[in-house]
């Protein structure tokens, strides 16, 4: 006599939780989605856009001539102005800074905002997130190897806009040191140094933009909308920075501190914007990585 036939959820019940050699933490590796992400086309059109900004500016000021700077720069922590304008071609570290200058209150947010945004949601647009979790990867390693790859690639996309401006402002301007706005210079040993506090303040600026692509990455199947919202909403902080009225509640905006890097680049490092700058955004960030993670863990996959 044939032994009674399981239905099938008995079967995956059985089968699933015990699996031999499953270990959880070797699905999804972040290798794997790292060549993932890179493969795709707008990783590649990105980094290009990215890539010939440098080139753009040197065509820029070839054409218009020695910046004039009648237009102020950025301020640091809200304060004081400076205008890197003055100085873009007096070496490459200035070309460099300049470059980081104009690209950071919009430009850098689009990778952010694409590479976040585009993550979670772009599985679901195409049908294939509901296949992942059943492969099966925890939702929490999914997000998890997903958000770390975003993070990785937006911090390339601000680290390769500052190598190329190097190197083609050394082609252009020659290497020197960094002249500052304010007067004075920084040797050519603290250049490099200093462009890196930059780079690496004006990342922690941007997670807020990622906490909010990557929460709403999680809460549609629209990559656009996703990318989108949170470039808008980021555009809005802005517009709110500008409103004087509100006073020291703007103290609270991350785009409040946005160009607080600015300290970075005078004769002697201030570190008090940028701390508060930081506090800001990572408080911000850590909000919207974990309602991400809340949401995501306890909803109804059906892409």
């Amino acid at each position: 006599m044939s032994a009674p036939v399981q239905p099938p959820e008995a079967r995956v019940e059985t089968a699933h939780p015990e699996a031999p050699g499953y270990r959880a933490g070797r699905t999804l590796p972040l290798r794997v989605e790292a060549m993932r992400q890179l493969r795709r086309r707008r990783t590649l059109l990105m980094g290009g856009i990215l890539a010939a900004l440098p080139f753009i500016l040197i065509i820029a000021f070839a054409i218009g001539g020695t910046p004039d700077g009648e237009d102020g720069g950025g301020g640091g922590g809200g304060g004081g102005r400076i205008n890197l304008m003055d100085v873009a071609t007096e070496s490459a570290a200035n070309f460099a800074a300049t470059s980081l200058f104009v690209s950071a209150g919009f430009l850098l947010v689009v990778p952010v905002a694409l590479f976040c945004g585009d993550t979670v949601a772009s599985e679901a647009s195409w049908s294939s997130l509901r296949y992942l979790l059943a492969a099966p990867v925890p939702r929490v390693r999914l997000l998890w190897s997903k958000l770390v790859v975003a993070l990785g690639f937006s911090l390339a996309a601000m680290v390769l806009l500052p190598l190329v401006a190097l190197v083609a402002g050394t082609a252009a301007f020659g290497w020197g040191p960094l002249k500052l706005p304010t007067g004075g210079a920084l040797s050519a040993g603290d250049t490099v140094p200093r462009l890196a506090i930059v780079v690496a303040f004006i990342f922690v600026s941007q997670l807020v933009t990622a906490g909010l692509a990557f929460w709403l990455s999680t809460k549609t199947d629209a990559p656009l909308g996703a990318v989108g919202g949170a470039v808008g909403l980021t555009i809005v902080g802005n517009v709110l920075d500008a409103v004087t009225a509100l006073g020291s509640w703007r103290d609270f905006l991350p785009a409040h501190w946005q160009f607080a890097w600015a300290d970075a680049l005078q004769p002697q490092l201030e570190w008090g914007g940028m701390i508060k700058g930081t506090a800001v955004s990572v408080t911000y960030a850590l909000i919207l990585f974990a309602l991400a993670f809340r949401g995501f863990s306890r909803k109804d996959i059906v892409s």
